[in-house]
């Protein structure tokens, strides 16, 4: 097929030349000398110019590697031996499309925003702590491995092992709407390194994610519905243990709604991250108040237990991740455990856009 005659796909799918227009109209805002009088306006002009940089980024890279298949692809008719090069420039080539598929599947009023996760352990003690502790891990990698900025506001450490509670921030573009993904319940098996048998154990924890809300919208905190205590934070002891009362608790009274933050040794910045987290909650707890029906979110808050997770991660007697919604099973659990989620999300994202049939019940995982 000729160039001429050859469809224009990554124009088609990113409309690049409509975005450079909008792009040309933004930057004649931004050279206004009144541009920044308005900081929250401007705030907003400068996010949509580099959503908009960012697309018409992608399309340029898909439109490169496009071509480099078709130079590849027609050495290859010539009688050329590329194909490790053609097999390399494919993975390439998928794992763009992917990446930008998942941006595309995003949805929702909130899905490009920052959020602010809380996890809890189920029943079981140290197991169930510790397994809370490795899914900290795996989303604070998951985050690192794309840039993304995090804060653990509050963690509560596990007696012996693990963690009780931890709620931590991640900054970036579109990630609350990827790790809605994650709200539900996670069931590990595996054999525990607690148990001087050896024995095989299932344990629970339970993942929320709540976006991040931004200070232009208007959520109303009446001083006199707070109750606010301070106290000494808690830690592994020694020189770990906060010596002055710098760690935060709000409680709003009219919805019980509790936040703390212990992180930093300022009780200034403690305060400002946990009315962060009681925004955030406030404004969940209304939108939640306006839905007609319930939706996956009221159904995600199931009890940390058999039956209600999400996904199970079997390392006794195979090695398995599988998520119980999309079907979607992955054989290298370590490289889940490590952040690698992408495949997980992708695939959740997909089911969500396209119907959500029903998955397994995970009657086919290990019991105890």
């Amino acid at each position: 097929m000729s160039s001429a005659s050859r469809p224009k796909l990554c124009g088609a799918i990113f409309d690049a030349p409509k975005k450079k227009t909008q792009l040309t109209k933004l930057e004649e805002q931004i050279s206004d000398p009144d541009f920044w009088n308005q900081p929250e306006k401007s705030q907003k002009v400068m996010q949509d110019r580099k959503r908009l940089e960012e697309s018409i980024a992608n399309d340029s890279r898909i439109a490169g590697l496009n071509s480099d298949l078709e130079t590849l692809f027609e050495l290859a008719r010539e009688g050329e031996d590329v194909a490790a090069d053609l097999e390399r420039e494919m993975k390439s080539f998928r794992h763009q499309l992917d990446e930008l598929e998942t941006t595309m599947l995003l949805s929702g009023e909130n899905a490009a925003r920052s959020a602010i996760v809380t996890i809890h352990p189920g029943a079981g003690g140290t197991e169930s702590q510790d397994w809370a502790e490795m899914l900290l891990r795996m989303y604070l990698r998951w985050a690192e491995r794309h840039g993304f900025e995090t804060a653990v506001t509050d963690r509560l450490e596990g007696e012996g092992a693990g963690i009780k509670s931890a709620t931590f921030e991640v900054n970036g573009e579109n990630v609350y709407g990827m790790l809605q993904s994650e709200i539900g319940v996670h069931r590990l098996v595996r054999i525990s390194p607690f148990d001087a048998n050896a024995r095989r154990h299932t344990s629970f924890a339970s993942v929320f994610v709540y976006p991040q809300i931004d200070d232009d919208i208007n959520i109303d905190i009446k001083p006199e519905d707070l109750k606010i205590d301070v106290f000494r934070a808690s830690g592994a002891g020694g020189q770990h243990v906060n010596r002055t009362e710098s760690a935060v608790r709000f409680t709003h009274l009219p919805t019980g709604i509790v936040v703390q933050c212990q992180n930093e040794r300022s009780q200034h910045k403690n305060r400002a991250s946990a009315m962060k987290q009681l925004r955030a909650k406030l404004y969940e707890f209304e939108m939640e108040k306006k839905r007609a029906e319930q939706d996956k979110l009221e159904s995600s808050k199931l009890a940390i237990n058999f039956g209600s997770q999400i996904r199970n991660y079997v390392l006794a007697p195979y090695r398995l991740v599988k998520d119980l919604r999309t079907r979607l099973a992955v054989g290298d659990v370590d490289r889940v455990l490590d952040g690698d989620i992408d495949d997980l999300i992708h695939a959740w994202l997909v089911w969500f856009r396209t119907g959500r049939t029903a998955g397994d019940s995970g009657a086919d995982e290990p019991a105890d």
